[in-house]
């Protein structure tokens, strides 16, 4: 090795004897991995030792710790079930977009992956933690994503606003952060930050009704809740998602073997739908249908939530054999 590899290993040397917890966080990720490699160079460069290929692997997996690291701990939906009562809850439409956390300084994904954005976007941005979707219009996925991604922002970011559904670390109830934020909006006029509109829901069947609404202008879906639950990250029994799916049948044409915990039994089938179009369906099946998968040539049922601008299913989920 030259001497400017043999420098970075001494800084990182020191820098490790100086940090037990990121010491042992370098060794439970990659321990299997350095032994791995070992096997690889070790043929080739008889002389490299271990503790170097520990510390190699450490500069390769340094990117991949710090992006860990700046994950934002968020709150997640559960699915709704209509036996659950939900009078006296809030409702919203569920933007379908992709999902942009600000914790005062960054913008990241859910991820912890910085969006690089214009200036001119996030200048008005407050200084305290939003959560929400970057999106345009309905049905418009594929762009938001090709705009928000892009490392070199481009003039599209005008189309974009920040749907605001969560004032993370705020007290109170739901609405009482959402206050928060529409406060500090009135000082800050000129910002695409939105704040999601929440509808009161006096009677259950309010929600089917909001939901085909939503559904019929384009939209993805409904999100109902409990506007009293004081803010909390991990996936919510106090927040939950309301989809309506499409289900169209196809016929089996190929089945797929499993990888992993599906070694040995069905992975996905190769389905054709009326018009030719071809799908591949890899999950809603029960353990007892991967052992036992429907034969080639069989009809079967499956969901799916619209279609891509390439006419693509979305999500298709297997759903059942169909009966004829």
């Amino acid at each position: 090795m030259n001497n400017h590899q043999n420098a970075i290993f001494r800084q990182l040397d020191n820098f490790i004897k100086h940090s037990h917890s990121f010491a042992m966080t370098i060794f439970h990720t990659i321990n299997n991995s350095a032994k791995l490699v070992t096997l690889l160079i070790i043929p080739t460069y008889a002389k490299v030792s271990m503790k170097k290929i520990i510390k190699i692997l450490c500069l390769l997996c340094l990117p991949s710790l710090l992006l860990a690291a700046n994950k934002p701990d968020l709150f997640l939906l559960k699915t709704y079930d209509d036996k659950k009562s939900v009078v006296g809850w809030v409702m919203s439409e569920k933007f379908d977009g992709i999902r942009g956390f600000w914790n005062g300084k960054q913008l990241l994904t859910r991820g912890g992956q910085q969006i690089i954005t214009p200036d001119w976007f996030i200048e008005n941005y407050p200084p305290f933690s939003i959560d929400g979707e970057l999106w345009t219009k309905r049905g418009d996925f594929e762009e938001i994503s090709s705009i928000v991604r892009r490392n070199n922002p481009d003039n599209r970011w005008h189309a974009i606003t920040h749907q605001i559904f969560e004032v993370p670390n705020q007290k109170g109830g739901l609405l009482d952060r959402l206050k928060v934020l529409q406060d500090y909006l009135k000082t800050q006029p000129n910002t695409p930050i939105k704040i999601i509109k929440q509808y009161p829901v006096t009677h259950q069947n309010q929600v089917k009704q909001f939901l085909r609404d939503i559904v019929h202008k384009g939209g993805e879906g409904v999100v109902v809740r409990n506007p009293a639950t004081v803010y909390q990250t991990g996936r919510l029994s106090s927040a939950l998602k309301v989809k309506k799916y499409l289900d169209t049948e196809c016929v089996v044409v190929a089945i797929l073997p499993g990888k992993g915990k599906y070694t040995n039994k069905m992975g996905s089938l190769l389905c054709s739908v009326k018009d030719g179009e071809m799908v591949k369906l890899g999950t809603g099946f029960t353990d007892n249908q991967r052992k036992n998968p429907p034969a080639i040539g069989t009809s079967v049922t499956f969901k799916y939530y619209g279609l891509t601008k390439k006419g693509k299913f979305k999500y298709p989920v297997f759903l059942h054999i169909r009966v004829q």
